[in-house]
């Protein structure tokens, strides 16, 4: 019997299921949490929006270094291995969060976590790519399902649990970070009960990572989930923030309208995966990222009234990204360990970039429109343009995108 016959088994394909959709379980938790908790860390720490814009960007950063050297692990310690040192690595940074002091050892402690969700990114589309052969779509959507359930529950949990007292002791955003990353332990056992297929026994072949630099079809994969992706996660950091500042909400209400994004974005998740492998995978990015932009954008210039269009534009933009790692696992079938290691790198480089440009813009519009009497106008001015932003990525993931379909139509090979 083959390795992959055996990693086929019944018992085994639960393991694998497991170690995804709760491995998306914990991802979601790690990226969401933040939200309610970074305006106490601004308080605390005493920071502006620069400074946050700056965190978030160098954190990427961390991502990014992540993404890089994760498909390299890979292939010298198995995916098993990999899988492992990034839950691992996630649990460890709570405990470095919780120690955080100030903004350098916050900033390094950040990092670290993002090292940690870089890595498990990578780990779980390679072995999502591995086990979901059929209905591809469908199941990389299904998988992300669970991203966004702990994603809608994370603001209120992070929200509740910072105020819980703890040995006479308030847990704050420091405990929250530490008791929520330490979960990142569950999903390492059946990590290391299942057996995980091996790309190579599925497919013959390896394109050299050379050969994705000069594909320009790849290049356009790459904007589209880098813009989709910008848009997804600056929400999660943003929203809380806007609505607290520019609307005068509360932290509970703030993290509500959160947790209705995230609640549109599973439900999206769940229900429009069948839909995009129905409709094609380049043609459903085009059509929902326009709408996850319209809406982001009608939010800010509606006022508060139009504050539901915040929480309707994750319809939109939650598919994007399992719908292009399906079309990363379809078109290159066989070398997606390659095609994902690069898409998701070059990702993240654009993440870096997109939320540096966020903190700029949010602070740079904040001090071209304050005065001596009036500092709220321009801070709300600057809130206002940094969130057009967030939708303006969007609608640019769905420009892309028509340029990739009509790249893929020329070639006739749209998927």
């Amino acid at each position: 019997m083959s390795r992959f016959s055996r990693a086929s088994t019944p018992r085994n394909r639960i393991l694998l299921f497991a170690v995804v959709f709760v491995g998306f379980l914990i991802f979601g938790f790690s990226e969401n949490i933040k939200g309610p908790a970074l305006p106490r860390m601004q308080a605390d720490l005493r920071l502006d929006e620069f400074q946050i814009g700056l965190l978030l960007s160098f954190n990427s950063l961390g991502y990014l270094l992540a993404c890089g050297f994760t498909g390299w692990l890979d292939r010298r310690i198995g995916l098993r291995a990999t899988t492992l040192l990034s839950f691992g690595s996630m649990a460890l940074s709570g405990l470095f969060i919780y120690l955080a002091a100030t903004y350098t050892t916050l900033s390094a402690a950040y990092f670290f976590m993002y090292i940690g969700n870089g890595m498990l990114e990578i780990a779980l589309a390679l072995l999502a790519a591995r086990i979901f052969i059929r209905n591809t779509g469908a199941m990389m959507n299904l998988a992300h399902f669970f991203y966004g359930l702990s994603s809608m529950f994370a603001p209120l949990i992070a929200a509740g649990l910072m105020g819980v007292e703890l040995f006479g002791t308030e847990l704050g955003w420091r405990g929250m970070y530490a008791l929520m990353l330490s979960l990142s332990v569950l999903p390492m056992l059946p990590t290391l009960a299942a057996k995980l297929p091996p790309e190579e026994e599925h497919y013959e072949g390896r394109t050299p990572l050379r050969v994705f630099a000069r594909d320009k079809t790849a290049w356009l994969i790459v904007l589209v989930l880098s813009f989709g992706v910008i848009s997804e996660l600056a929400v999660g950091g943003w929203l809380v923030n806007f609505l607290e500042k520019a609307y005068d909400w509360s932290t509970e209400a703030s993290s509500g309208m959160l947790s209705a994004f995230f609640f549109c974005f599973m439900l999206a998740r769940l229900l429009l995966g069948p839909v995009t492998d129905r409709i094609g995978y380049t043609l459903s990015l085009i059509v929902l990222s326009a709408f996850s932009g319209i809406c982001s954008i009608a939010a800010v210039l509606v006022g508060e009234g139009g504050a539901f269009l915040f929480a309707a534009a994750g319809i939109g933009i939650a598919p994007i990204y399992p719908t292009v790692m399906a079309l990363l696992a379809r078109r290159y079938a066989g070398n997606s360990s390659t095609a994902i290691t690069f898409t998701v790198t070059m990702m993240g480089i654009a993440s870096v970039l997109g939320n540096f440009a966020i903190g700029v813009i949010t602070d740079g519009i904040k001090h071209l429109f304050e005065d001596a009497s009036d500092n709220r106008a321009g801070l709300i001015a600057g809130l206002q343009a940094g969130y057009i932003f967030i939708g303006l990525c969007a609608l640019l993931c769905s420009a892309t995108a028509i340029m990739l379909y009509r790249a893929l139509r020329k070639r006739d090979q749209l998927i």
